[in-house]
Formats: structure tokens, C-alpha cells, sequence
């Protein structure tokens, strides 16, 4: 019993340790772990609304527990965090809704491919340049080492942005920040660590909304949370600790390695399942 409850912590730590360092939250890891491992560490199997719920809700204390580390260091941008919150919020709670009505294999194959997707972002992202367009309004943000970024607003693609990703989000149980931080520095050019920074913010405020609707449902295994919590708020601050002061390059790799194994057994086990 203990055993299991020690590897469930575990892989909670390190689901939110990547998460944090770029912004993901963590489920994209913790999600295919329930749902491969639920069997051998709870004795049964968890269903991917299960898992995709769980993971949500442990979400809220990753990305808490990062928001108010990279804040100590002014990394979050507070108002534009809150536009972003203002469709991703509604966006989350419809895809948590959407997400009852996923079967098992395909759900694997949906997030299976979703995976294979952000690895591949993941990898061609920094051979990506910011698109230099000419925003009408350019908005300034000062971090905590007294530097001073510009980057562009926008309101109308902004809100649409936010409730795109809050519907991947309560979808899937992941937090968004894999697409989030891409578009707002390619789209933007906001400073990748204010973006990942800002997209935890987010994700904590639409995580709330998430869980509410997948607990309405039933679907969140509120003991896995109680387990996976402590350790979740652990490794995001181990996370956000580890992105204010190196770059990450060898935590980044692995994780790319990791989405991509992830993701070709996840699309295997569907196209199997079917």
C-alpha cells in the first residue's frame, strides 16, 4: 500500500516538475501515467475520464504552487494573465463536459496524437522566430531583475486564444501551456520565461473551472488527489526554481523523448483497442 502511494507521489513530482519548468502543468504526463499504470498501482483500471479529471484537479495545485513561485520573482503578468482567464475559464468547463463523452480508445488516440503534436511543437519551436508583426498596441512589463520587455495586445485574438486552449485543457486534463506559451511568443513576442510565468496563472484559474464541471460529473478520484497533491505542489515549485535560474536544455530534451514514447503507445493502444 505504501509502495504504491510512494510512486503515485513520484510520478506526481515529476509530472509537475516539467510542467512547471515550461509551462505545460504536468498532465500531460500524469494522464497516460493513471491511465497505463492505474492498473498495477491501484489494482484496477482507470478510466481516461478518470484519469483526465484527476489530473485537472491536481493540476490546480501544480500550477498554484508555480504561480506563486515565479511571482516572488515578478515573471507573471497579472492583467494579461486575467484576459487570457476571461474565455479560458468557459473554454475549460466545456471541454470538460465534452470529455464524458470520450470511449476509452479514443480518447487514446485523440491524446495520443495530441502528444505527438506538442512533442513535435516542442522541438521545432526554438528554430522559431517571432513573427514580427506590427501590433497597434504595445504594452511594457518589468521583471523581478529590472528588465523591461515589449510585446504586443490584442484583445479579440487573445480571448480567442484563451478559450481554444481552456477547451484543450478541460479536454484533455493538461494545462494548456504547451500551446499557450508557443502562441504568446511567436504571436506576441512576449519573453518565453514571462510566458511561461503568465500561462501558469492561467492554468490555475481554469483548472478551478475544469475540475468544477468533471467533479459535477462524478468523474475526479478524490483520494488519487489527496495522494498526488502534496507531492504536485513540490515539484511545481522544484519546477519554477529549476527555470529561474538554468535554461532547462537537458530537462527539456528528456521530456521531448518522453511525450514522444508516450505518444506512439497511446496511438497504438487505440488503434489496437478498436
Amino acid at each position: 500500500m505504501w509502495l504504491e502511494i510512494l510512486l503515485l507521489g513520484i510520478i506526481g513530482f515529476i509530472a509537475a516538475t516539467f510542467g512547471s519548468v515550461v509551462g505545460l502543468g504536468g498532465g500531460i504526463i500524469l494522464v497516460p501515467g493513471l491511465v497505463y499504470l492505474g492498473p498495477w498501482l491501484l489494482g484496477e483500471a482507470v478510466s481516461s475520464q478518470t484519469a483526465v479529471a484527476t489530473s485537472l484537479a491536481v493540476l490546480i495545485f501544480t500550477a498554484l504552487s508555480s504561480t506563486l513561485a515565479y511571482s516572488k520573482v515578478k515573471r507573471v503578468d497579472w492583467r494579461n494573465g486575467l484576459i487570457f482567464f476571461i474565455t479560458s475559464g468557459p473554454g475549460s468547463m466545456v471541454g470538460a463536459q465534452l470529455a464524458q463523452y470520450f470511449q476509452d480508445s479514443s480518447f487514446q488516440l485523440a491524446f495520443g496524437f495530441f502528444m505527438l503534436a506538442m512533442a513535435v511543437l516542442m522541438i521545432v519551436k526554438e528554430r522559431m522566430k517571432p513573427l514580427q508583426i506590427q501590433w497597434r498596441r504595445m504594452q511594457s512589463f518589468t521583471d523581478g531583475t529590472g528588465a523591461t520587455h515589449e510585446y504586443g495586445l490584442n484583445i479579440p485574438l487573445m480571448l480567442l486564444i484563451g478559450f481554444m486552449v481552456g477547451l484543450v485543457s478541460g479536454l484533455f486534463g493538461i494545462g494548456g501551456g504547451s500551446l499557450f506559451v508557443p502562441l504568446m511568443v511567436l504571436l506576441f513576442r512576449y519573453p518565453a520565461h514571462i510566458a511561461t510565468a503568465t500561462s501558469m496563472f492561467v492554468i490555475f484559474l481554469s483548472s478551478i473551472l475544469g475540475t468544477s464541471v468533471h467533479a459535477w460529473n462524478g468523474s475526479v478520484d478524490w483520494m488519487l488527489v489527496l495522494i498526488l497533491a502534496p507531492s504536485a505542489w513540490i515539484g511545481g515549485k522544484f519546477g519554477a526554481a529549476i527555470a529561474n535560474r538554468m535554461s532547462g536544455k537537458g530537462l527539456l530534451l528528456l521530456l521531448r523523448l518522453t511525450l514522444l514514447v508516450i505518444s506512439l503507445r497511446m496511438i497504438i493502444s487505440g488503434f489496437m483497442a478498436d
